[in-house]
């Protein structure tokens, strides 16, 4: 996987993934923390013509550096899990959410508030790539991501562990008055299409953000950082206790 931009290969970097080389443009200037890191860790970084990263980045706006990296690992969901019951934290559930812009900023927010991954469906869901990783400004390499062939099913395993189910959807318990049951899979769905019928039937709770605009609906990212910072709320308070 080619990933670019300074910070996504900082992140890279930090969370030490497996990195093959970085290419550096001839006319540019390396971070001076990633030639640190790289050369802590015997990565090897070479020079080549701006064109060169410019085409395997597939974008002009690549800050002159790109990294030949392996792909971000996905695990079983008991992993996730099992680290959600540890940190007593929650993990995000991304519905049929194909744009890797919104999945990107999504993936950035959880990670900012001490979520610990991102459970995805096998089908109709985008694929963590490049767009993605820089989207998230590097998250992707600090969290932990498993795609199932059911939502459902998986939010059931997690439900018999001990674990809720909370959903954000139109329709639900105003969140700012609701008391977040950890750990949770927090759920959101397609902006088109909303959450799915089957996982909506697995909520222990669904909750929804109030509005008074006359703009009646928020985009994805906007929705989900909104419900993560109660989540990450309830869970400072929840440490307090």
């Amino acid at each position: 996987m080619i990933v670019y931009g300074k910070n996504p290969i900082l992140e890279a970097l930090r969370a030490n993934r497996p990195i093959e080389k970085v290419l550096v443009a001839h006319d540019g200037h390396p971070p001076h923390q990633v030639v640190k890191l790289c050369k802590e860790k015997g990565i090897k970084i070479q020079r080549v013509p701006r064109q060169k990263i410019e085409e395997l980045a597939g974008t002009k706006k690549t800050q002159g550096i790109v990294a030949i990296i392996s792909p971000v690992p996905l695990v079983p969901p008991e992993e996730l899990f099992k680290k959600a019951f540890e940190k007593n934290s929650f993990f995000l559930v991304l519905d049929h959410i194909t744009d890797p812009q919104n999945a990107g900023n999504l993936i950035r927010t959880c990670e900012v508030f001490g979520g610990v991954g991102v459970l995805l469906p096998k089908d109709r869901s985008f694929p963590i790539n490049q767009t993605v990783v820089k989207a998230s400004s590097g998250a992707v390499f600090h969290l932990t991501f498993s795609r199932v062939p059911s939502l459902k099913r998986t939010l059931e395993e997690f439900q018999r562990m001990g674990g809720s189910v909370v959903v954000v959807e139109r329709g639900g318990e105003d969140i700012r008055r609701v008391q977040f049951p950890m750990p949770c899979a927090l759920v959101l769905g397609s902006e088109g299409e909303g959450v799915s019928k089957s996982v909506l039937e697995r909520a222990d709770l669904v909750v929804s953000i109030p509005m008074v605009g006359k703009i009646n609906s928020f985009n994805v990212s906007s929705a989900g950082a909104i419900a993560m910072w109660e989540v990450f709320k309830a869970c400072e308070l929840a440490k307090g206790d």
